[in-house]
Formats: structure tokens, C-alpha cells, sequence
């Protein structure tokens, strides 16, 4: 029988790249000569780091741009509140990975609305949906990328 896994997943290298990028960007701009101003990557955060709330903000738009360049969706990342840290001012971006409870339930009442004839169930942080046509879960596809969620999904795992 046909399926497929809805995941929300974040590839990591490509965020390093995007990350690497904005450094680039960052050293060559003239407006930040002679600031401390870069971009650092650890497990589960991005962290903006400069000297002034503006420049946060700067290096905040470098940041989502090179993240879309590389097709990172910027929806798997979550804007923190600009802190001080002594003369520094910071940001982080949390990475969200993976679809939690109340998303994932709010998928699968999209797809029971849709009254197609498949069958959605949550799996840890994934949702599977199986059917017997492709077609259906074609549909079900379509019809989530139209959806206005606030993760990031991906179809993974497309089994026929």
C-alpha cells in the first residue's frame, strides 16, 4: 500500500554553508569594518552577534537571505529576542526539528476535512499517511504544501 512520511527536518550542512556565507558577507560589508560582528552555529541555535541592536538587525536580513539562498526554510528557524551581553548585543535562532503534538494533530485533521480515502497517523515527530491510490496522497501533498502551517514540512519516504 502506498505512503509517505510528512517530517519537518533542517539539513544541517546546508545551514553550515549559510552560516560560512553570512560570515563572508558580513567581513566584506563596509558598514561593519572594524566591529565585532559574526554569526555562530552550535547544536540546536544560530547566535547574531554585534554591537548594536541595528546591526543585529543587519546581520539578522544577511542571515534569512543566504538561508533561502541555500533552501533552508526559514520557518525552522525561531527568532529570539535581540539580548545585551555586556558592550555585545545578541540574537539567537532556534532550529526547530521534527513536528511537535499539536501540529502534527492539526495535520491530520486537515487531511480527515479533505475526506480522501487515507489513513494519517502520528509517529513520533512524523506524521505517515498511507492510502491506496497515488493519487490520493498526491492530493494530500498539494494540498498541504497550499496550507498556511507554521513548521516547515517535507515529504519524505514515498513508498508506491
Amino acid at each position: 500500500m502506498p505512503s509517505f512520511d510528512i517530517v519537518s527536518e533542517i539539513e544541517l550542512h546546508e545551514l553550515s554553508n549559510a552560516v560560512n556565507n553570512a560570515n563572508r558577507a558580513i567581513t566584506q560589508r563596509y558598514d561593519f569594518k572594524n566591529t565585532q560582528t559574526s554569526v555562530k552555529q552550535s547544536k540546536d541555535d544560530v547566535t547574531l552577534i554585534s554591537e548594536s541592536e541595528f546591526q543585529v538587525q543587519q546581520v539578522l536580513d544577511i542571515m534569512l537571505t543566504e538561508l533561502v539562498r541555500r533552501k533552508v526554510d526559514v520557518k525552522s528557524m525561531e527568532q529570539g529576542e535581540i539580548k545585551g551581553n555586556g558592550k555585545l548585543m545578541e540574537q539567537q535562532l532556534l532550529i526547530r526539528q521534527g513536528i511537535d503534538k499539536d501540529t502534527a494533530k492539526k495535520i491530520v485533521k486537515l487531511i480527515k476535512d479533505k475526506k480522501l480515502k487515507v489513513q494519517a497517523s502520528i509517529q513520533g515527530e512524523q506524521v505517515r499517511v498511507t492510502g491506496k491510490k497515488r493519487d490520493d496522497l498526491q492530493s494530500v501533498m498539494a494540498m498541504l504544501k497550499k496550507q498556511d502551517l507554521d513548521v516547515a514540512l517535507q515529504f519524505t519516504n514515498f513508498r508506491d
